[in-house]
């Protein structure tokens, strides 16, 4: 009984941090469609966003205190259901992972790749219970995996199969949300889980699992900014999404330079553990740094999105670049700029 309560009381924030689609406003509520105008003249961005994401940092650096438009904010489990909410207009921008863009752009969704950030990928694992006899990722073979699909664990999982030497026909894939591929993981239905963090860190704290192998070397350590092509074209609208992507950048540099306090304002938006969200901060989203949407960065994508489309996985081939507005590139570090040193101001 104490057990099973234990392991209740471990895994209660990640079903939090899975929680279906839901909306909350950082300033006054504001009626009408994405980017819409209010009757008093008043700008409306819809913001997607993921638990603990962006407005959770841009409140923590105090870039949300002298805004001339509104924010809408709308929470989504992972980036594609939140890529889908741009593709339909409801919402005008918001952060993902590097293959969620892929996924869209192979659907011919209306997104638009309009900024970028590179950090560590030891984030982003193979994870197997702690008692799993697997060793090696070769011994994936035959075995089930669970992972999102179209997830930048999804590319993880790709890289690093063919990294050990194995396809994707070797292993037994299970599509799972993070809620869903939690539970299967954590009873025993699939022999591994490819995810990210903070899922990452909290099954490690939890002692339920390790680590088979990371993203580290295998995949290119990049997340996006994705926005509507409606919002772009409309000159108000970009002006504030020009100065809503310079509050991003400036919040993560703030991160990176203040673990310790982001890892608090962290656990207590996601309701993780404070050692847990500081352990996700180091592993992965506190090395984060602003960089350019440079040319290398558009061709890392169009070696994943050629790969998604070698197995059939996205219904076309595409040109990446198609998707990709620099508008918003500033003077920043190229996209393959190594990290800086953790915890020294940028």
């Amino acid at each position: 009984m104490r057990r099973r309560t234990l392991t209740a009381a471990l895994l209660l924030p990640l079903s939090l941090l899975a929680s279906a689609c839901t909306v909350s406003s950082a300033a006054e509520d504001a009626s009408g469609g994405a980017g819409s105008v209010d009757g008093k003249g008043a700008l409306t961005l819809n913001v997607g966003d993921q638990k603990g994401g962006s407005e959770a940092v841009l409140r923590a650096a105090g870039e949300l205190d002298d805004l001339t438009y509104k924010v809408k904010w709308s929470t989504f489990t992972s980036g594609p259901p939140l890529l889908e909410a741009v593709n339909a207009g409801a919402v005008d921008i918001g952060g993902v992972g590097n293959t969620p863009p892929v996924f869209a752009a192979g659907a011919d969704s209306k997104i638009t790749v309009v900024a970028a950030t590179h950090g560590s990928s030891a984030g982003e694992a193979i994870l197997v219970p702690k008692d799993s006899p697997l060793k090696d990722p070769r011994e994936l073979k035959g075995k089930r995996v669970a992972v999102a699909q179209g997830s930048s664990a999804h590319f993880q999982l790709l890289a690093s199969l063919k990294k050990a030497g194995l396809e994707l026909a070797d292993i037994k894939v299970s599509l799972l949300q993070p809620a869903d591929a939690l539970a299967a993981f954590t009873s025993g239905k699939v022999d591994a889980w490819a995810v990210w963090d903070p899922y990452t860190s909290q099954v490690l704290r939890s002692g339920k699992g390790r680590i088979l192998t990371d993203g580290q070397g295998v995949t290119n350590g990049l997340s996006f900014y994705v926005a509507a092509p409606a919002a772009l074209a409309d000159k108000k609208k970009s002006a504030a999404l020009g100065d809503f992507v310079q509050r991003l950048r400036r919040a993560q540099d703030w991160v990176f330079a203040h673990p310790e306090e982001w890892a608090k304002v962290w656990a207590k938006e996601t309701g993780l553990p404070y050692e847990v969200a500081l352990d996700a901060v180091k592993r992965s989203s506190g090395t984060r740094i602003p960089v350019a949407l440079d040319q290398a960065a558009i061709d890392s994508e169009q070696q994943i999105a050629d790969t998604f489309a070698g197995l059939k996985l996205i219904p076309r081939t595409f040109d990446f670049a198609d998707y990709v507005d620099t508008r918003f590139n500033q003077s920043l570090p190229p996209s393959t700029t190594p990290g800086r040193t953790y915890g020294k101001a940028s």
